[in-house]
C-alpha cells in the first residue's frame, strides 16, 4: 500500500469514526426532543430541512461544488428518497421503543450493506467479515438489558429504517467514485427533505412548534445531520461502504455511553463484554488493508457508473483514484451511455 493510499485509508477511518460518534447521539437527542412534546414527523422534518439549507449555504460560494453528472444526481436522489423514508420510520420507531433497543436494531445496517455490495459484485475481505461476526453479538449484548416490553411495531420500524439506511450507502458509494462527498451529501439531504417535508405537511398540516426544552436537542440533531453526512460519505469515498458501515457500529457504544450520562444507566457485565467484542471487531476492521474484490462488473448498481467516452482506450482513460480501484477493469472499460 502506497503512502498516499495509506493516508487516504486513515482519513477514511477517522471520518467514518467521526460520523459514528455523532450519529450515536441521535437516539438520545431524538428522545429528548420527543419527550419535550415534538411529534416524530416534526423532528425529522425540521432537522433534515435545516441541515440541507446549512449545507447549501456552505457550498454556494463555490458553485463548482454543486456540479454532478446526471446519473450521479439520479443516484443521490434515489439514495435520499430511500433514506428519507427510513428516517421517518426511525423517529416513528424511536417514539415507541427504548433508545438502546432502537439503536441496536438500526445498527444492524452493516449486514444489509454487506449483502447489497455482494449483490453488486463486491466481495469484502475475510478480516472485515470476521469483524462483522464479532460486532453482531456485541450489539446484542450491549443492548440486551433493554429488551423488556419491546413494542413489536416500533422494533419493526427501526429494523426497516436500518435496511433503508444500509441500502442508500452502496448507491452513494457508486456516485462517490466521481463526485466529492459534500456534493453527494447535499443532493442526498435535499432528496430526503423532499420526502419528509411533504410527509409532515400531509399528516400534520401545521408548522412545527419547537418548545424551549426541545430546541437544544433539535439544534444538536441538525448539526449532527450536517456534519455526520459529510463525514460518512467522505469515509465511504476513502475506505468503501462496507468498512465505513463497520466503523459505524460504534454508534451503539456512543448511544449506550450517552444513555448512561443523560439517563443515569449503568453497564451490566453482559454489556461490558459486548463492548469488548465490539471494540475487537472495530480493531479488526481498522487493521484490514485488503481491498474489496469485484467478481463481475455488472452488478445491480452498474447503471450508476460515470459516463466515459467510448472513443477512449484503456491506455488513454483517466487514472482511477484509490477508492475506484475496487471496480474491475470490465467496469472501467464498459461503453458509455
Amino acid at each position: 500500500m502506497t503512502a498516499s493510499a495509506l493516508s487516504r485509508r486513515r482519513s477514511g477511518l477517522v471520518l467514518a469514526g467521526l460520523s459514528a460518534v455523532m450519529l450515536g447521539s441521535t437516539p438520545v437527542l431524538g428522545k429528548v426532543a420527543l419527550e419535550a412534546g415534538m411529534p416524530p414527523l416534526a423532528v425529522v422534518m425540521a432537522r433534515t430541512a435545516a441541515a440541507t439549507v446549512l449545507l447549501l449555504l456552505v457550498l454556494l460560494p463555490q458553485r463548482r461544488s454543486l456540479a454532478i453528472f446526471p446519473l450521479g444526481l439520479v443516484g443521490c436522489l434515489l439514495a435520499g428518497f430511500l433514506n428519507g423514508i427510513g428516517s421517518l420510520f426511525f423517529y416513528a420507531g424511536l417514539a415507541r421503543v427504548n433508545a438502546g433497543v432502537g439503536q441496536m436494531l438500526f445498527g444492524l445496517y452493516p449486514v444489509w450493506v454487506a449483502l447489497l455490495l455482494f449483490l453488486d459484485g463486491q466481495r469484502p475481505p475475510r478480516l472485515s467479515l470476521a469483524a462483522l461476526a464479532f460486532s453482531l453479538p456485541a450489539v446484542y449484548l450491549i443492548t440486551s438489558a433493554r429488551w423488556q416490553q419491546v413494542d413489536p411495531v416500533g422494533a419493526g420500524f427501526m429494523l426497516l429504517a436500518g435496511v433503508l439506511f444500509g441500502l442508500h450507502i452502496p448507491i452513494n458509494e457508486r456516485v462517490l467514485y466521481e463526485v466529492p462527498a459534500p456534493t453527494v451529501a447535499f443532493y442526498t439531504l435535499a432528496a430526503m427533505t423532499l420526502v419528509v417535508a411533504p410527509a409532515y405537511l400531509l399528516f400534520s398540516g401545521a408548522p412545527p412548534s419547537v418548545g424551549p426544552q426541545a430546541l437544544p436537542a433539535l439544534v444538536g440533531l441538525t448539526a449532527i445531520t450536517f456534519v455526520s453526512r459529510v463525514a460518512l460519505f467522505s469515509g465511504v469515498k476513502f475506505i468503501g461502504g462496507f468498512r465505513a458501515a463497520l466503523v459505524g457500529m460504534a454508534e451503539v457504544l456512543v448511544a449506550v455511553a450517552l444513555a448512561g450520562v443523560v439517563l443515569g444507566e449503568s453497564l451490566t457485565p453482559a454489556q461490558q463484554l459486548g463492548g469488548l467484542l465490539l471494540a475487537a471487531g472495530l480493531l479488526a476492521s481498522g487493521l484490514d488493508r485488503t481491498p474489496n474484490r469485484r467478481v463481475h462488473g455488472r452488478g445491480w448498481l452498474y447503471w450508476l457508473r460515470p459516463p466515459l467516452p467510448s472513443s477512449l482506450s484503456m491506455d488513454t482513460r483517466p487514472t482511477l483514484r484509490p477508492t475506484e480501484k475496487t471496480l474491475s477493469e470490465d467496469d472501467a472499460a464498459a461503453p458509455a451511455h
